[in-house]
């Protein structure tokens, strides 16, 4: 493993929810199963922040599919959706905020070969570009749902060697309520992120 396992600590979890959003880019994703290994760094990312944000799960309250989202920051929230897809997201801020932020997007660093036999593809740009792909990827599915980030199964870690990356907010994508937020946040410099728009990254970057 190229990456030391300085795991992230419990109060990074209880920041803000867009706070945790930003800082998660460059991060580690780790993801366990048995002797098989998978990591990626985390180059894209977008929060969804509960009752004040109607693109949330948890926007209309605790149901027993959202439940997760409910407890303190530290946990994963896992979801099916589009009845082919699951998606993985970490539980930020306080018990009861039910705020949370999606992982849209890794580049793939440990792991490769069998995530490209997970996913049926040997295009590296497009393994994990996207939510449902990490997860497809990574062999993430409700198994994970409500597990403790750094408990073993799901680990974020910081890397060994930090790379300042370029961090630039912009509007979510694939949803239609809230939609012009600017919740989503990308490593700009990434060629692994979804739905890539070089055009639309300079010119946000101009900004």
């Amino acid at each position: 493993m190229i990456f030391d396992l300085s795991y992230l600590d419990k109060e990074f979890y209880l920041q803000p929810c867009l706070t945790v959003a930003r800082e998660l880019i460059g991060k580690v994703l780790v993801r366990k199963k048995g002797r098989q290994v998978y990591s990626g760094i985390i180059v894209e990312t977008e929060a969804y922040l509960g009752s004040a944000d109607a693109a949330s799960h948890s926007y209309r309250g605790k149901t027993s599919r959202n439940e997760q989202m409910f407890g303190e920051g530290g946990v994963i929230y896992v979801y099916f959706t589009y009845g082919a897809h699951f998606c993985m997201n970490v539980v930020t801020a306080t018990a009861g905020t039910a705020h949370a932020v999606l992982i849209r997007a890794v580049e793939p660093v440990e792991g490769i070969s069998r995530m490209m036999k997970n996913r049926g593809t040997e295009d590296i740009y497009n393994l994990c570009s996207g939510p449902g792909k990490l997860c497809s990827a990574m062999e993430i599915d409700l198994k994970q749902n409500g597990a403790v980030i750094g408990g073993g199964v799901i680990n974020i870690i910081e890397p060994e060697n930090i790379v300042k990356r370029k961090v630039i907010r912009t509007k979510r994508i694939g949803i239609t309520k809230n939609a012009d937020k600017l919740y989503r946040f990308i490593d700009s410099g990434s060629p692994f992120v979804s739905r890539i728009s070089r055009r639309a990254i300079l010119q946000k970057t101009k900004e």
